[in-house]
């Protein structure tokens, strides 16, 4: 058996065993406890409780009212025990005198560490909790285990407390026996009590609740016993009208005691009647004998509640109420010379209820001196609070002749080397004639090396706000409780708290209040040696108070003082610091929310001080949080509203930087009070960003945190106060306020409706709905004929829908009575009833039913009544398995299915057919296994044979989608102004990609959104074409602006040189378009079966060669421009219905190039500029490589044609490939050539299968010579022989750069191509305000950069001053970052399978202390990663590349070319953080070791044998160093 080393151990693993939930009170979340590690290690695993089959642990901060999260589950009928230090006791005063009535049990190590304050007991010792104390290990566990034990048994709240210094020293003890603590805990009193709840909800009225017991009054034929208790419940006291049990309980199911000091009912006794009564000290006493008496039994250690040690002859005893452990071993282990030889310790062991007839039983009657230690150091009272216990026990009552002196002592921190000379001092007092009462013994100062280990510090995690403070106001801003900073005489926690901040900022401003006096008489007098200083204090005195003024005349007037030399200006100057008008603030936390929280925000609102309060609020956005109404804090926001005096904000910078700038701006401006309530919600505080981002997001969108300001001024200048700043302003939001306040209205006027309406209105309607439903069709079923067929489905993206819908209608040309439910909608009571059930479930999660299934699911497999012996069913699951990334993990492929089909055969269900599975990594995905399985089906109903079956459609392509468009018209027009959605039809959103928008949801709140019955967070990304990737200064400034008046207030420069917008919502769509138009820049075919946008590279040290080549470009991308007006009439009408075209181009309705259904799949255009190769050109259906005349212009272009990067994991019918050399053609020829590339390709691509339409695949079957030959028959000529050429590189080249004309370049390291602000980099605003003064160009780059374009010497160090100034001026990363590239992914491409851009840089940054200790800091190693096999980051060619496989998991290639030149292959598959880490670190020494003169990564990987060389994309499968999970056995 496991040992435990710590008390805390010992007591988290009796607390995990025995209670339902434990809240697990911490420092900081970050921090751990006295018993927190130990608890999460056990919840990590899943282990299994006594109490619950897996306990809930809930970490809680220390300072946000800890207590409230014990009420909602204790009333729900759960177990809950609560450990903490005692630090959280004396605020938590007004909960425990209710939380007594409960069977709590609460642990408590005593702070603080090796000098804990027992007076934090003694404040709490009568608010109606048992009290136990433990002082070994040994102790501690089997005192846990028996608080657990009584709270079952009496019903009462327990508190255990102990000193964990003090058995620091003890050896490992083993660790609870499973057995001993089932048969102590009485679990069939634990499953009584669980099987109750409490329907009230108050939390500071006393509800009346009482642990009370039912006894028996009985008449005993033999003996005059005491009655004996039959059994014990809690009531209610207003509703226990009764004494004689009429109406006896509410709330609390009665339980058998098992109490070994009662006698049990005799045969011989007869009952008379019964009577309730509460539970008793004396009760408690008998509860806890028979506990200790089978612990006892087990072990051989027997528990007194009071306990003496030492001689039984002893003459005097030391009774400690404190840490025993100083003075344990020297008084026991006194030899009979020393002088306190005949000397005994007592220790409480059931400190309240405090019975002193057994204090008066454990003392030896030959002790005459007893002296009382109390390590109390707080005393609030002459005598100590055991001492009074004490004397009261002993020296009262009739019997007190010959009762033993008291002597009462302070116990202070004592060292143990001093211990045997502070037990003298105690003795030579005790023994003295006149001894002296309340003498002090040891050190009352706690040591400076015995602090707490955990001292006040900001969560790093929260320096966001901080930094934007920072950012804004600089060296105005003056916070008041900063933490860190030195007050003369006051602790830090002190300094740190709101009372004390408040209260100095009223100091400051009164102080400068003062000071402007000052300088108003100062400028009023003749004291300076000249006028100046005068008419500057005159100037400043009048602006004082206006921060712009002020602080604008602030160093002006300070100048004039410092050179006038009078004794006044000296004077003034000591104060100087005091012209500056700062924007004062106090920073606070969600602890300040709670009613038990010392905030003191009512003080700074009410006062109508000009004080500013940043309230950071930590608590993510959770179902229990939001169900759990008594953890609900105050909304302070709502608060300060009330007053109307203050400013009020929500914000959150993590949805909108934006508005938080807004807010805090706002706020300092405002004459009065302010407060910004800041959301950055995590669970540890070092979580990183992306978890706090997406946390952010749910709270907002669900509108758990609502972004608003508030501002009281705005109504003087006409404007609204409120303003509402969430981007969705949700329906169902509105409809739900609509139907609470019908509620409200209806619990006023029949308020004995109210329980039932508030807790089950919900599934009421719910469960009438799926009533009516399901009786709808059983009526339109009586009329048909055949047997009846039951489908239900549980569906995430419809593919389960759509299968149960067909087979539906499938049954049903065969003859039979169908009905198609999904799971969630049927009523389950009516499945016994059933004759044929068909379940279809697709796989969610790791291995969990869908949304619209999880319900029916819990009931079924919770439901052991349910006999479905009578009906016939079988199941189909589709699922994919290779989503998981782990052999061990397999079990979760179509699990909810196989769950399904396993359960229904249990509850008696008779097969049909065996299940069916349905794997998306088969030929045709889970349409292999399903065509394998449905006519099993119809061969089992007797239905295989039916003749004459309708033909059944078709499903509709992609090519009878664009055929049927009207020229990509579809129904886009009527979608996008339809209110009733976020989405547009299905068909639409294939037509729209070719208009540069594609409809996504954040996948960040899917799953949140469907838990809320709300369709996903639907919104579009638009993408714009853009020639080259150049753009104007004015087009830059267009841009930023729709990011943020439309956009997700950010913009993706993408691999392929242009903007994209994320977040737009449906309303918002054509308006963003048309600001683009106004750019004169389009979306047109930026997406769709077209081709797209034309790359060019950078080149910013040749301008002339790069304007050549960059005007080759955009007459290729005008060239093959779709010709359809139907962009223009859907995007780019105005509100009078006028058209606005790019340009004022007439184009009519008819496609010369493309015809009907334009091409089989996208097509892509790129062109290099050697010796960079910073577009990959290899990497695109066409690539272009420049060639340059000897004249330096520009002659022509090698062409390559069939590259492309899109793949499906595991299907080795796709690959990557790079583009097959065709030959050279000359400058002013090349469009045509592209244009008739293009036609090829359209004429001869896959149009059946999408996965098989690009252009690789077409040349790969025709051949490349075939193709090229028709491309040649088309021209009427053939390619000239390639020129020659040569790559260096394909990453940027940062910093500045100098071209032919003298002019400047600087390439930006933006990384993965997001421009944002962000409290640490205000990149997003710094090129803002760059575009506004630069007269040259932006140029995108291929890998996600920017280059900022011709720069004159004149306006050089202007526009340095401008990037140092916004950190834009850095480009010192590591070479692996600068070389690094990533797609979107998450949240909002459809199509990721794992994390990219969020999580690309985080990877980086735990590589690269291996780069640096390699000596690879600046080495270039091209490194790329995408969220699924699609390659938008073209991760096939980078030298190491991440594909994801599934969240959190990606294959890994190895061996790409770092000129782009090389296809990777396959090293591992399925590998998560840990393995990557693993792998790289030694693979990095070993290159650094070994590689040869020049060698880059790739080329290593190969020669030292970790991967083959793929050759071409056809071989791109073979030879992998690892073959895909999957496949393996």
């Amino acid at each position: 058996m496991a040992s435990v080393a710590t008390v805390g151990e010992a007591v988290a693993r009796v607390a995990y065993a025995s209670s339902d939930v434990i809240v697990s009170v911490q420092p900081a979340l970050g921090a751990d406890s006295e018993f927190s590690k130990h608890l999460h290690a056990l919840s990590s695993k899943r282990a299994p409780g006594i109490i619950a089959k897996e306990p809930e642990v809930q970490a809680v901060r220390h300072n946000v009212d800890p207590l409230l999260s014990a009420f909602q589950p204790l009333r729900s009928g759960k177990l809950v025990s609560v450990t903490t230090s005692s630090s959280i006791l004396l605020p938590s005063i007004p909960h425990l005198y209710k939380l007594a009535q409960y069977p709590i049990v609460i642990h408590v190590a005593l702070s603080p560490y090796r000098y804990p304050e027992y007076s934090e007991i003694t404040a709490v010792r009568q608010c109606g909790f048992v009290f136990l104390q433990s002082e070994t290990l040994r102790e501690g566990q089997e005192i846990a285990l028996s608080a657990h034990a009584l709270a079952i048994k009496s019903g009462k709240g327990v508190i255990h407390f102990f000193d964990p210094a003090n058995s620091e020293k003890d050896d490992p003890v083993s660790a609870e026996e499973p057995e001993l603590v089932k048969s102590v805990l009485d679990v069939k009193a634990a499953r009584d009590y669980q099987s109750t709840s409490a329907r009230t909800s108050s939390l500071y009225v006393d509800e009346g609740r009482q642990p009370t017991i039912i006894e028996n009054e009985i008449s005993s034929t033999e003996s005059g016993q005491p009655p004996p208790i039959v059994s014990r419940e809690a009531t209610v006291a207003s509703q226990a009208k009764d004494k004689n049990g009429d109406e006896s309980s509410v709330g609390s199911s009665v339980r058998e005691s098992s109490a070994d000091s009662r006698p049990t009912i005799s045969s011989t006794s007869s009952i008379n009647s019964t009577m309730i009564r509460p539970v008793t000290s004396e009760d408690i006493l008998g509860f806890l004998s028979g506990i200790w008496s089978q612990i006892s039994t087990a072990t051989g250690r027997t528990y007194q509640a009071f306990e003496y040690s030492g001689p039984d002859d002893a003459d005097s005893a030391l009774f400690v109420f404190g840490s025993t452990g100083v003075f344990v071993d020297e008084v026991l282990e006194a030899k009979s010379s020393h002088e306190f030889a005949k000397c005994g310790i007592i220790t409480a062991r059931l400190y309240r209820p405090w019975i002193g007839a057994n204090l008066i039983e454990s003392i030896p009657q030959s002790v005459k001196r007893i002296a009382v230690l109390e390590q109390i150091r707080k005393k609030t009272v002459k005598w100590g609070p055991v001492l009074m216990d004490i004397l009261t026990s002993l020296r009262t009552g009739p019997s007190t002749s010959g009762a033993p002196m008291i002597v009462g002592h302070q116990l202070g921190y004592i060292e143990p080397s001093t211990a045997r000379q502070a037990l003298r001092g105690i003795f030579q007092n005790l023994k003295s004639p006149s001894p002296i009462q309340n003498l002090e013994v040891g050190n009352h100062l706690q040591p400076r090396d015995l602090l707490s280990e955990y001292s006040l510090e900001q969560p790093k995690i929260e320096n966001a706000y901080m930094k934007i403070l920072d950012q804004i106001f600089g060296e105005r801003l003056h916070i008041a409780n900063q933490l860190g900073a030195t007050d003369a005489g006051i602790s830090a926690s002190i300094a740190a708290n709101p009372e004390f901040g408040f209260g100095s900022l009223l100091a400051r401003m009164d102080h400068r209040k003062r000071f402007i006096g000052e300088v108003q008489e100062a400028a009023a007098t003749r004291d300076f040696v000249t006028d100046i200083p005068r008419s500057w204090l005159s100037k400043w005195a009048l602006s004082a108070e206006d921060p712009k003024k002020a602080n604008g005349l602030a160093q002006e007037t300070i100048a004039r003082l410092s050179t006038d030399g009078s004794k006044l200006a000296s004077q003034l100057l000591v104060s100087k610091s005091l012209f500056f008008k700062e924007s004062l603030w106090l920073i606070g936390s969600d602890a300040w929310a709670y009613d038990l929280g010392n905030s003191g925000v009512h003080h700074v609102i009410a006062s109508g001080a000009n004080v500013n309060m940043l309230i950071i609020d930590s608590q993510p956005w959770s179902e229990r949080a939001a169900a759990d109404a008594t953890r609900r804090k105050k909304d302070i926001g709502l608060y300060a509203m009330n007053f109307g005096n203050a400013y009020v904000a929500s914000v959150a910078v993590y949805s909108s930087y934006t508005q938080v700038l807004e807010a805090m701006i706002e706020a300092d401006q405002f004459d009065g009070p302010s407060v910004v309530v800041a959301y950055l919600p995590y669970n540890k505080e070092s979580d990183s960003p992306l978890t706090v981002l997406q946390e952010t997001k749910k709270a907002v969108d669900l509108g758990y945190w609502p972004l608003y300001r508030w501002n009281p001024s705005s109504e003087e200048k006409g404007e609204a106060n409120f303003s509402l700043d969430s981007e969705r302003v949700k329906q169902e939001l509105e409809e739900f306020l609509r139907r609470d306040n019908h509620l409200t209205q209806l619990m006023k006027g029949n308020p004995e409706f109210s329980a039932n309406l508030s807790e089950s209105y919900g599934t009421e309607v719910r469960t009438l709905q799926k009533r009516r439903a399901k009786d709808a069709y059983d009526r339109m079923l009586e009329s048909l004929y055949g047997a009846p067929m039951t489908i239900l489905f549980a569906s995430d993206n419809g593919n389960a829908e759509s299968l149960a819908k067909r087979l539906g209608n499938r049954g049903k040309a065969r003859g039979l009575k169908t009905m198609v439910i999904a799971m969630d909608d049927y009523p389950l009571e009516d499945l016994p009833g059933e004759e044929n059930v068909v379940m279809i479930s697709s796989t969610a999660g790791q291995g969990e039913f869908p949304q619209n299934g999880r319900a029916f699911w819990d009931a079924i497999k919770e439901n052991t009544e349910l006999d479905l012996s009578t009906i016939n069913y079988t199941v189909f699951a589709l699922g994919d398995s290779h989503y998981w990334p782990r052999k061990e993990d397999k079990r979760y492929y179509n699990k909810p299915g196989k769950d399904l089909d396993a359960r229904v055969a249990f509850l008696g269900g008779k097969r049909l057919i065996d299940i069916g599975l349905g794997d998306d990594q088969d030929p045709d995905s889970y349409q292999t296994g399903y065509n394998e399985w449905e006519p099993k089906l119809w061969e089992a109903l007797n239905v295989d044979k039916v003749e004459g079956l309708p033909e059944e459609l078709p499903p509709i392509t992609n090519e009878d989608i664009k055929i049927q468009s009207n020229f990509l018209r579809g129904t886009i027009a009527e979608g996008l102004e339809d209110p009733s959605t976020g989405a547009i039809a299905a068909s639409d959103q294939q037509l729209t990609k070719f208009h540069g928008t594609y409809m996504q949801d954040d996948r960040d709140l899917r799953e949140e959104r469907k838990a809320q019955g709300l369709e996903p967070a639907y919104s579009f990304m638009i993408r714009c074409r853009l020639n080259g990737g150049v753009a104007t200064p004015s087009q830059w400034l267009q841009m930023d602006a729709i990011s943020s008046a439309y956009g997700n207030e950010t913009m993706k420069m993408t691999t392929r040189q242009t903007f994209q917008f994320h977040g737009v919502v449906k309303t918002k769509l054509k308006s963003a378009m048309r600001g683009i138009n106004k750019a004169l820049m389009t979306t047109i075919a930026a997406c769709g079966d077209v081709n797209r946008n034309v790359m060019c590279s950078t080149l910013p040290t040749q301008s002339a060669y790069h304007r050549d080549v960059h005007r080759v470009s955009a007459k290729i991308s005008d060239h093959l421009l779709p010709a359809t007006t139907a962009y223009h009439e859907i995007c780019l009408k105005d509100d009078d219905g006028k058209q606005t075209k790019v340009a004022g181009a007439a184009i009519v309705d008819h496609e010369p190039l493309y015809g009907p259904t334009y091409l089989p799949r996208k097509f892509k255009i790129t062109i290099a500029i050697p010796p960079h190769n910073d577009t990959d050109v290899y990497a695109h259906d066409i690539g272009l490589v420049a060639i340059k005349g000897k004249n330096g212009h520009l002659e022509g272009f090698n062409v390559l044609a069939g590259g492309g990067m899109g793949v499906t994991h595991n299907n080795k019918k796709t690959y990557p490939r790079t583009g097959s050399m065709f030959g050279y053609v000359p400058a002013e020829k090349v469009h045509f050539v592209c244009e008739n590339i293009m036609i090829v390709q359209r004429d001869n691509g896959d149009r059946k299968n999408r996965k098989h339409a690009r252009l690789k695949y077409t040349i790969d079957d025709m051949g490349v010579e075939v193709f090229k030959g028709k491309v040649e028959e088309l021209l009427g000529y053939k390619f000239e022989d390639p020129r020659p050429f040569e790559f260096k590189s394909n990453i940027d080249t940062f910093g500045w750069q100098r071209d032919e004309f003298g002019m400047n370049h600087h390439i930006f390291f933006i990384e993965n191509g997001r421009i944002e602000d962000t409290a640490e980099f205000s990149m997003k605003t710094g090129l803002r305000e760059i575009a506004k003064v630069h007269k040259g160009e932006f140029r995108l780059t291929g890998n996600q950069h920017l280059c900022l374009s011709g720069v004159h010497d004149d306006d050089l160090e202007n526009i340095k001053a401008m990037m140092k100034q916004y950190k834009l001026d850095n480009v010192q990363f590591s070479g692996l970052r600068l070389s690094s590239s990533a797609c979107v992914a998450f949240p909002t491409c459809g199509l990721a399978m794992a994390e990219s851009e969020r999580y690309l840089p985080q990877l980086i940054t735990k590589l690269e202390d291996s780069f640096e200790e390699n000596g690879l800091r600046q080495d270039s190693i091209v490194m790329r990663m995408t969220g699924c096999p699609n390659g938008c980051a073209r991760p096939w060619l980078a030298e190491i590349a991440f594909v994801g496989k599934a969240y959190g998991a990606y294959n890994m290639y190895l061996g790409g070319g770092y000129h782009g030149q090389r296809l990777n292959k396959l090293y591992r598959s399925s590998i998560q953080e840990e393995e990557i880490l693993e792998i790289m670190k030694p693979m990095l020494k070993r290159y650094s070791m070994e590689r040869q003169e020049g060698e880059h990564f790739g080329d290593w990987t190969i020669r030292a044998g970790y991967i083959k060389r793929t050759t071409e994309g056809k071989t791109f499968h073979d030879d992998v160093a690892e073959v895909e999970s999957d496949e393996e056995d």
